[in-house]
């Protein structure tokens, strides 16, 4: 076990790991499911499905319509009652198709182990899976696994850092599964032909830790050649971000507007790389999700397994409900996390947590003016001037928003967190960034 030196960025939230030391339960009982066809980077699907239709669990119901989509299936067997379309949160649209669930959960004769027997197979076998990164992101995960020809890969990390206040998902994950989750790095790497794994965890998690070394001295002859280690970073964040980790445990650093294969190294989700082992072994593709559900207006938390589709609110009461009215609902953790419209929004196939909090918790401070302390700037872990992005989005100088790289914002939200004056800087800077990719799209930045 190998500790690394304490990076200068970041910051140290409290943690609020409630669920640290509960074991996943899984919740089936949800009389109707929402699937949305788009859950990924990139375009979605076409429905496969109508109104009317019987479907079965791992059957597919969305057709992949472009190069990186991939499918969506069915995460319980019941009656297609619609299929409609809706605006997404991010102003496109999407189909969404919504099932009565029968409560038999009739697995379809389609889900079965896909035959692999060339790397070609491998990345076909993922695609067909539906599978995208569980991290967060969404993105593909066969085309994360197939780098382009020209860039030399030779290092595949395995992220179990979990660096964001409340998720326990993925250590719950380490914990419990260990072996399958040593099982999908070494598929992984062996498909990409990379020979060293890093599995990167944070040292309030030494219990996953001494738990993988365990699984990775059982089962190291399945793929002598395969070196997996597992690394210990400070617990600090966002050490969760795959440039952050890069760069921490490797010293490798992702170009300006690069991706991690610049540097030579393929990132996945601990839930991801065991995901890869559970469906080549079963066939099950991807339905299901496990998600922490915690917040200061539940009776209780929880690590649940619940079926990708179920209802936000139906997923709350079936945890146990509320002990105060919800002020405010978030798909993910306090600090990168997205606040929904909609309380009866579907799980997704990205979401790992569900922050339920309280009125008095849901409150943001007001701003006031910057009085150019530097905070901001000393916790970026991408070393930029947070304060001047903010600006310069509040008054549209897409000049400086490209000048100041604020396309290489990552969107921790640290800056935010250290602001003495409450200025909503990592709002400001997401939205500028949006502006920017738009105008930049149509070929001009002044």
């Amino acid at each position: 076990m190998l500790f690394i030196r304490r990076a200068k960025q970041g910051v140290h939230p409290p943690d609020n790991k409630n669920t640290r030391n509960m074991a996943i339960q899984k919740l089936d009982a949800f009389d109707t499911i929402t699937i949305p066809l788009d859950m990924q980077v990139g375009p979605g699907c076409d429905p496969l499905v109508a109104k009317g239709d019987t479907v079965l669990v791992g059957q597919q119901i969305g057709e992949p319509i472009g190069g990186w989509s991939v499918p969506v299936h069915s995460s319980v067997s019941g009656l297609v009652e619609r299929v409609r379309i809706e605006i997404l949160s991010d102003g496109e649209t999407a189909h969404y198709v919504t099932i009565k669930n029968d409560h038999q959960y009739t697995v379809s004769p389609e889900v079965k182990p896909p035959q692999v027997n060339n790397k070609d197979d491998f990345l076909a076998a993922i695609r067909a899976s539906g599978l995208v990164g569980m991290g967060g992101a969404a993105f593909p995960t066969f085309v994360k696994l197939n780098p382009p020809p020209d860039k030399k890969v030779d290092l595949l990390m395995v992220n179990g850092a979990e660096c964001e206040p409340y998720i326990t998902s993925d250590h719950r994950i380490m914990l419990q599964y260990p072996e399958e989750i040593i099982q999908g790095c070494q598929i992984a790497a062996y498909w990409l032909e990379v020979k060293d794994v890093i599995i990167a965890i944070e040292d309030n998690k030494l219990d996953a830790v001494s738990t993988l070394e365990k699984a990775v001295l059982k089962l190291q002859d399945r793929y002598p050649d395969i070196k997996i280690k597992v690394r210990t970073l400070p617990t600090r964040y966002p050490h969760g971000a795959e440039t952050v980790q890069i760069r921490k445990l490797t010293g490798r650093v992702v170009p300006k507007g690069g991706l991690p294969f610049d540097a030579g190294v393929v990132v996945q989700n601990v839930q991801t790389v065991r995901f890869i082992a559970t469906y080549l072994a079963t066939g099950m593709p991807f339905v299901r999700r496990i998600i922490t559900l915690d917040g200061s207006a539940l009776n209780h938390a929880g690590i649940y397994d619940v079926p990708i589709g179920a209802h936000i609110d139906d997923v709350i009461v079936a945890g146990g409900g509320t002990k105060s009215p919800p002020g405010k609902i978030i798909m993910g953790g306090p600090m990168m996390g997205k606040a929904i419209d909609e309380i009866d929004r579907p799980i997704l196939k990205h979401n790992n947590t569900i922050l339920v909090l309280n009125e008095k918790d849901a409150v943001l401070p007001s701003e006031t003016a910057c009085i150019q302390c530097g905070a901001c700037v000393r916790a970026c872990p991408s070393q930029l001037l947070p304060h001047e992005l903010d600006s310069a989005a509040r008054r549209l100088d897409l000049a400086t928003l490209d000048r100041d790289d604020a396309l290489c914002c990552i969107e921790c939200g640290c800056c935010a967190y250290v602001c003495p004056s409450k200025r909503h800087l990592v709002q400001n800077i997401i939205i500028g960034k949006d502006l920017l990719l738009s105008v930049q799209k149509k070929g001009r930045t002044d």
